[in-house]
């Protein structure tokens, strides 16, 4: 007699993961070409005041169209609240929101409906679920991105009264990079310029090889640096809920994030246990280190210092030049993109780093106060 008919398989029936967070959670919905991208933020604390201002800023800061290295699709990209928000404040309530869209060309993909992009997400969502919305991409659209940034500016609003602070900048486009730690930077600089790197000749340059590579009809990539300032020792957990390992998995959840590391990082590599160590020292009463190599995280824990990280984004594999692929039969052929797409990620991803950064901090933060009575 066969029982395998009365296991129960919680997993039988969910076909794709759309949430993020544990006690802070943001669920998302949304395609690039569909009516519009929105979420629900469940979990947040009741009493934040809501800058309607910042919020739409931060929204601001990723649109497309906001300067001649990012995509010309022209999106005002306004935030509607739901639910969730009574006279200014946060009521404890899921917090509901919806951005519209406006600007879909649609028909500039219809070469595309039946081939596959090299390196694009195209090839694996049609083998998956077997129907793909061609249409930007549609799920796997960075567009999707956009209830990120709103579920980030309001965890920053509430960890702006904790006193923790948040900031992402553009490090590196191709070879181009920044070589100085993040302390020897003045990032404040780094809202001056289109491609938002504190080193403003170096910005010059960055923006300059993205604009040749625009016009060749290529694509760029680089590296995001991430800075936490005031962040309370204890926030992570020594196994399975590190704090360096929940970081890595926002971050990487971002579309073409391909590496993350913190601290030193491989550089430390080269470096003795001896020479590595944060050594302690009593600071009139409170313990700090001499150095940071460990990026404000041993053990999985925050020790109180700067966290800091990395995130590697690769090219835009949407490239407008034509290269060889196969169609959605097998049959190779070519291809040559239309439509309208960013050269370099990096410019529009910074917001999107720090939007991460501050829903892992807040949601780690509220787990901290279930730790202890």
């Amino acid at each position: 007699m066969k029982h395998s008919r009365l296991i129960h398989n919680p997993l039988k029936h969910l076909t794709m993961f759309n949430s993020f967070g544990n006690i802070l959670r943001l669920t998302s919905f949304g395609e690039s070409h569909g009516k519009g991208i929105g979420g629900v933020v469940d979990g947040f604390p009741a009493g934040i005041t809501i800058d309607m201002d910042f919020i739409q800023k931060e929204l601001d800061r990723r649109r497309p169209g906001q300067s001649a290295l990012t995509t010309p699709r022209k999106e005002a990209d306004k935030v509607e609240f739901l639910s969730g928000i009574f006279e200014g404040k946060s009521t404890g309530c899921p917090i509901g929101f919806i951005v519209w869209n406006e600007n879909q060309h649609s028909g500039d993909y219809d070469n595309m409906k039946d081939v596959y992009r090299p390196s694009h997400a195209d090839y694996t969502y049609k083998t998956k679920y077997g129907i793909r919305d061609h249409r930007g991409g549609g799920r796997s659209s960075a567009r999707e991105t956009i209830s990120r940034v709103v579920a980030g500016a309001l965890a920053k609003l509430a960890l702006r009264q904790l006193g923790i602070h948040i900031t992402a900048y553009t490090s590196q486009v191709g070879p181009i990079r920044l070589e100085e730690n993040y302390t020897a930077y003045n990032l404040e600089l780094t809202e001056t310029n289109p491609v938002r790197c504190p080193d403003p000749e170096k910005a010059k340059e960055m923006e300059q090889l993205i604009a040749e590579v625009k016009a060749e009809g290529d694509t760029i990539g680089g590296v995001i640096t991430c800075v936490i300032t005031g962040c309370p020792v204890g926030l992570g957990q020594p196994v399975f809920g590190k704090l360096q390992a929940a970081l890595a998995s926002g971050m990487l959840s971002i579309n073409a994030a391909k590496a993350f590391e913190y601290g030193d990082g491989f550089k430390g590599l080269k470096m003795k246990g001896s020479e590595q160590n944060d050594v302690f020292y009593n600071n009139a009463g409170r313990i700090t280190t001499h150095t940071n190599h460990s990026g404000g995280i041993q053990g999985g824990i925050s020790n109180g210092q700067d966290i800091y990280f990395r995130v590697a984004f690769k090219p835009v594999a949407t490239v407008l030049m034509e290269q060889h692929t196969v169609n959605i039969d097998g049959v190779d052929t070519t291809l040559k993109a239309r439509g309208r797409h960013d050269p370099c990620v990096l410019p529009r991803a910074v917001p999107i780093v720090e939007a991460m950064a501050a829903l892992t901090i807040l949601d780690f933060y509220l787990i901290d106060r279930t730790t202890q009575l």
